[in-house]
C-alpha cells in the first residue's frame, strides 16, 4: 500500500479571533500544525505528506514549521478559496503516484498513532473510511424562529472527525464530480454523493479540532496529560 496524506491548513480560522491563523498558534512546546505533522512523520506507513496552506503563508510555513522542526519530507501546496478546492489541489500534487490517501485536519493535533494505525489497517477492507464518536448531548432540530421541531435519536448520531481515508481514484472522482450544489464540510460527504458507502470507525474524544479559544485550552490540558 502506498499511502499519502493531505493536511488541509489553509483556513483562516476566524472563530479563533487571533492575529495569526490557528495552525500557527502555540500548543505546548510548538505550533499546533507542527504537532499534526509530527504524527504522520513518525508513522512508517506514510509515504508522502502534503500540507495545503494559504498562498500568502507558504514562505512563513516553510520557514517556521517545515524548516524549524525538520519536516524535510513534507511538501507545501497552495490552497484554494474553499476546503474542497484546497484538498483537490493536494490530491493533484502527489508524485510519484499513491494508492490511498488519508485526509486529516491541520487543526487536529492530538490524533493518536493507535487511531491512525486502525484507519490504515481498515484500508485493506474498505476504500472509504471516516472516523467519528458517539454524540453525548441530546440533539434537536429547530425552525427559523428557534422553536424545537423534533429530537433526533442520539444512538444513531456520530460527531465526525478526521482522519478520513480513501482509495485515491475514488476520492479524485468524488472531487471531480463536485458541482458546488452540495455544502460539503468533509470529504466523506463527496464520496457519499456518488452513492458510495463510507465505513465509520470509532474515533477518540481527545482527537478534537481546535476551532475556538476554549478548544485550545482543552487541547493544552489533553497534551499535558499525555
Amino acid at each position: 500500500m502506498k499511502i499519502g496524506v493531505i493536511i488541509p491548513a489553509a483556513g483562516q480560522g476566524k472563530r479563533m479571533k487571533k492575529d495569526i491563523n490557528k495552525q500557527y498558534l502555540q500548543l505546548g512546546d510548538r505550533p499546533l500544525l507542527a504537532h499534526t505533522l509530527d504524527i504522520f512523520s513518525k508513522n512508517a506507513n506514510i509515504k508522502q505528506i502534503i500540507t495545503v496552506v494559504s498562498k500568502d503563508e507558504i514562505n512563513y510555513c516553510q520557514r517556521n514549521i517545515i524548516n524549524n522542526y525538520d519536516f524535510d519530507g513534507v511538501r507545501l501546496v497552495a490552497g484554494g478559496k474553499t476546503r474542497q478546492q484546497s484538498v483537490y489541489a493536494g490530491l493533484m500534487a502527489f508524485s510519484p503516484a499513491i494508492n490511498y490517501v488519508i485526509i486529516h485536519d491541520g487543526a487536529r493535533p492530538l490524533l493518536s498513532q493507535n487511531l491512525l494505525n486502525k484507519v490504515i489497517a481498515n484500508l485493506k477492507k474498505y476504500d472509504a473510511i471516516t472516523t467519528g464518536v458517539p454524540v453525548k448531548d441530546t440533539i434537536k432540530t429547530v425552525d427559523n424562529n428557534e422553536f424545537v421541531k423534533n429530537t433526533l435519536k442520539r444512538s444513531r448520531l456520530r460527531a465526525i472527525q478526521t482522519p478520513q481515508a480513501f482509495a485515491y481514484d475514488l476520492i479524485c472522482k468524488a472531487h471531480e464530480s463536485y458541482n458546488g450544489n452540495l455544502k460539503a464540510t468533509d470529504d466523506a460527504s463527496l464520496v457519499e454523493a456518488l452513492g458510495h458507502k463510507v465505513k465509520l470507525i470509532k474515533g477518540e474524544y481527545s482527537n478534537l479540532k481546535v476551532t475556538t479559544p476554549i478548544d485550545l485550552v482543552y487541547a493544552e490540558s489533553i497534551l499535558e496529560r499525555k
